[in-house]
């Protein structure tokens, strides 16, 4: 199974040329829990593509208080893609929060390639698209839906999360303290 070609597949098919050299920008790397993938105020240069694992985006508040942003899962990429654009440092820090396979890859150089590329603009065009989309929908959701129905669409989403990751870091990202979590969680598994 060749996961770069299905991973450009889910946006958009390469040509075995543009794949080749798409292929040829990549490194897969194996990473342990608690690596950084990208710290708070570093600037960047590289995006991650992840194969296998969790990676969470998180900020520290005013307070001292880390806040998980986003939670990644396979198939997906990641990495401070403002700070890339803008070549400018992350406003957050990118934890590999289990063990992950990633593909990791130099931005400037597949931007380049898009400047080049017709299909390559095309390819980046289609990541920026579903990434405005899933921010969108994150934001939704945490607008609309109650803390037990994000809790229930992260389970349907992943679901071996309570197996995966600690309930602090699920709770985080859901927005609620890990006694809320853990009161929806016994709530939810006395029915």
């Amino acid at each position: 199974m060749d996961f770069i070609k299905n991973f450009t597949d889910l946006f958009c098919p390469l040509s075995l040329d543009s794949l080749t050299k798409f292929k040829e920008l990549m490194n897969l790397k194996k990473l342990q829990k608690g690596v950084i993938l990208c710290d708070l105020n570093e600037v960047p240069s590289n995006f991650f593509i992840l194969k296998s694992g969790i990676v969470r985006a998180f900020i520290i508040d005013e307070k001292g208080k880390e806040r998980t942003r986003t939670l990644f899962t396979p198939i997906s990429t990641t990495g401070s893609l403002r700070a890339l654009i803008l070549n400018e440092p992350s406003t957050s820090t990118y934890e590999c929060l289990t063990d992950c396979e990633i593909y990791e890859g130099n931005f400037s150089h597949f931007i380049a390639l898009t400047k080049t590329n017709h299909e390559f603009s095309q390819f980046y065009n289609k990541i920026l698209e579903k990434i405005f989309i899933v921010v969108e929908k994150r934001i939704t959701e945490l607008s609309t839906l109650d803390a037990t129905e994000r809790y229930l669409k992260l389970k349907n989403d992943v679901p071996n999360i309570d197996n995966l990751i600690q309930q602090y870091h699920i709770a985080s990202y859901l927005n609620i303290t890990p006694v809320q979590l853990s009161r929806i969680r016994k709530e939810i598994y006395s029915k």
